[in-house]
């Protein structure tokens, strides 16, 4: 075979193999998720990837900040959210596809230390004395200006009566997986977070309950954004298979829809 003919050959057979890479990258779905979601989406999405060869491709944040970056252009399919606001500040703009919104699953808001603390059964009532238990340490959880679990922490401490008290020991941090790490260090003696988040972490115990009726409702609406791919929707319905189900009860997180 002479040279010329060679070369146009390999060629064409790396062509072919460009072309293959790229429709695999390109039906691969971009999920922006929740923080509090990574465990549990992340082996859904492994299992729906397996059953039919679609990769997802998750970031994960604080809602506030990917529904900020839906809104500056950023190429997601997907968008679960841990809070009603964030999906409503999208869907307000007409950027995802209101008619593939649902509430997906749901959530309780937690006290927790350290595992080797000495703090060990909290009674979260109107006007417990969250500041003292803290002493002279500060309270993670999220930005309560804009990261969900902060805006449920600070509703609950108002209902409860005890927001003015403990305001100035909130240390606020950018999602709740980063107020999750800075009570597991040690370098904060309480936090406030979701019950699926603690469980999910060894170095944390949970030393409390809030109650429902001090917050809002937590839930994580999720939905199709205005320029999701085709093969998007197969990954939504996917969520609400038993398969997926399973995998969300599997870490606490209560599933709000039916299959």
């Amino acid at each position: 075979m002479r040279p010329t003919r060679r070369l146009f050959l390999l060629a064409l057979v790396l062509a072919a193999q460009l072309a293959v890479v790229s429709a695999a990258e390109a039906k691969d779905l971009v999920v922006f998720a929740a923080a509090s979601l990574k465990n549990a989406l992340d082996e859904a999405s492994a299992a729906y990837e397996k059953e039919t060869g679609v990769k997802a491709l998750i970031s994960y944040a604080a809602s506030s900040t990917l529904a900020k970056q839906v809104e500056n252009g950023a190429p997601a399919d997907i968008f679960i959210s841990a809070d009603l606001d964030w999906m409503d500040y999208l869907q307000k703009r007409n950027l995802i596809k209101a008619d593939t919104r649902l509430t997906l699953l749901g959530n309780k808001l937690v006290l927790i230390a350290p595992k080797d603390s000495k703090i060990d059964h909290v009674n979260i009532a109107p006007g417990f004395d969250l500041a003292g238990l803290a002493g002279n340490g500060r309270i993670a959880t999220g930005d309560v200006r804009a990261v969900p679990v902060g805006l449920y922490a600070k509703a609950a401490l108002e209902k409860l009566g005890v927001w003015a008290a403990v305001e100035p020991k909130m240390a606020m941090a950018e999602n709740v997986r980063a107020a999750l790490v800075l009570v597991a260090r040690g370098e904060a003696p309480l936090g406030i977070v979701y019950e699926t988040d603690a469980k999910v972490d060894p170095g944390v115990k949970i030393v409390g309950v809030f109650p429902e009726d001090s917050h809002p409702p937590i839930v994580y609406p999720v939905a199709l954004t205005k320029e999701a791919k085709p093969e998007a929707a197969q990954y939504l319905a996917f969520l609400r298979m038993p398969d997926a189900r399973m995998i969300f009860e599997h870490y606490g997180f209560d599933v709000l829809v039916k299959p």
